[in-house]
């Protein structure tokens, strides 16, 4: 098939499992055509089967703000005309889907170009409700020939929200395990914790959702019974207020601020806990990067991340904000060796086997099949 995908090329979950989506997709080999506004993150340049379309936006001085949208939907057609696109498939409702559809009303007279619609999770609990843009946001997935959800409580959400009566197949997030695995050691962990301290890990975009203040907090607590040092890892609005709890509780020598980076399955494999305190997750994709790593996520228990870990078996779960249980889980694994191993070996077998491309990217391909084959 030739597929074209849109998706926001950021650090965020919906990017990044489109574009390992469309890399799964090449290796399979399918024709995968990436339009959006610049290279996603994770896509290198020369993979086979791989082609990126960039969308160019014009900045007349009659616009106050340009019209992405619209440069997109003119993009999607050109892409879809010129290499014969069986289908479109777009990630994150606002504003992907509004421009696919426009797409295919454009191309209408000369050829089908069906498109389906991943909701990712802020497009559905965030943004979505917004006043401002609920009903396109309705309309769109309304519109939408196929839609799909990462988790059965996104998929509820939506349902909820917006009074969806189509049908909305639920396909799950998934993790490569040749990629995302354990490492045979952990001495690269030295560069960080040179004293030999255990490390934790966060990886997130820094929004006020994702509680990266509250990491800090934890480490504070885990010091008091154990030594260890803290990985946050990603940027984004809450960056400088967490550098300066950091500071605040005399913890800098302990924490390491890495910024942005492009390679995490590198740098998650050398910690022993993952947290993820997250206000709300529609799936949780860096707690089954961890897994897959042999990292024990300790997370909370909000949105779709129940369907993702089974507490007490591959991870932890507590509430939003309590600090003090996410700190003893933490130390609980950091301290009984027994406990992290038989977690981590869970939580690896769980990814593999719930969740590894070889499960989850075959349905995605029936799902095309089935829309492509609808009249």
């Amino acid at each position: 098939m030739n597929i074209g995908i849109t998706c926001y090329p950021t650090y965020g979950g919906s990017g990044i499992v489109a574009t390992e989506l469309g890399l799964e997709l090449a290796m399979r080999g399918h024709e995968v055509h990436f339009i959006t506004y610049a290279n996603p993150i994770r896509l290198d340049p020369g993979t086979p089967r791989i082609h990126y379309h960039e969308v160019e936006v014009s900045n007349y001085p009659l616009f106050q703000y340009p019209p992405y949208c619209l440069a997109l939907a003119s993009r999607m057609m050109d892409v879809a005309e010129a290499y014969d696109l069986d289908l479109l498939h777009v990630h994150y409702a606002i504003p992907h889907s509004i421009a696919a559809m426009l797409a295919q009303q454009m191309l209408a007279p000369k050829k089908r170009l069906p498109f389906i619609t991943t909701l990712h999770g802020t497009d559905i609990t965030l943004v979505g409700q917004d006043p401002s843009y609920l009903p396109i946001t309705k309309f769109s997935i309304e519109k939408s020939d196929g839609v799909t959800s990462i988790s059965e409580d996104l998929k509820r959400e939506t349902v909820k929200v917006f009074g969806i009566t189509q049908e909305i197949r639920v396909i799950p997030n998934f993790i490569n395990c040749d990629l995302y695995r354990p490492l045979p050691d952990r001495s690269g962990a030295a560069a960080y914790a040179p004293g030999g301290e255990k490390l934790l890990i966060h990886v997130s975009n820094f929004r006020p959702v994702k509680r990266a203040l509250d990491c800090v907090r934890i480490l504070a607590e885990v010091l008091k019974h154990t030594p260890a040092h803290l990985l946050m890892v990603g940027d984004g609005p809450d960056r400088g207020p967490a550098e300066h709890l950091a500071r605040e509780l005399n913890l800098t020598q302990h924490v390491s601020f890495l910024g942005k980076q492009n390679h995490v399955e590198r740098l998650i494999p050398l910690a022993h806990i993952l947290l993820m305190p997250s206000e709300m997750e529609s799936f949780g994709l860096v707690a089954l990067e961890a897994m897959a790593c042999g990292v024990a996520p300790v997370a909370t228990r909000v949105g779709g991340v129940p369907e993702l870990i089974t507490h007490g078996e591959t991870g932890f779960m507590e509430e939003p904000g309590d600090v003090v249980a996410q700190a003893a889980r933490a130390t609980e694994l950091l301290t009984d060796e027994a406990l992290h191993t038989r977690i981590t070996q869970a939580g690896r077998q769980r990814a593999q086997e719930k969740f590894g491309t070889d499960r989850i990217i075959p349905q995605y391909e029936q799902y095309y099949r089935d829309v492509l084959a609808r009249k």
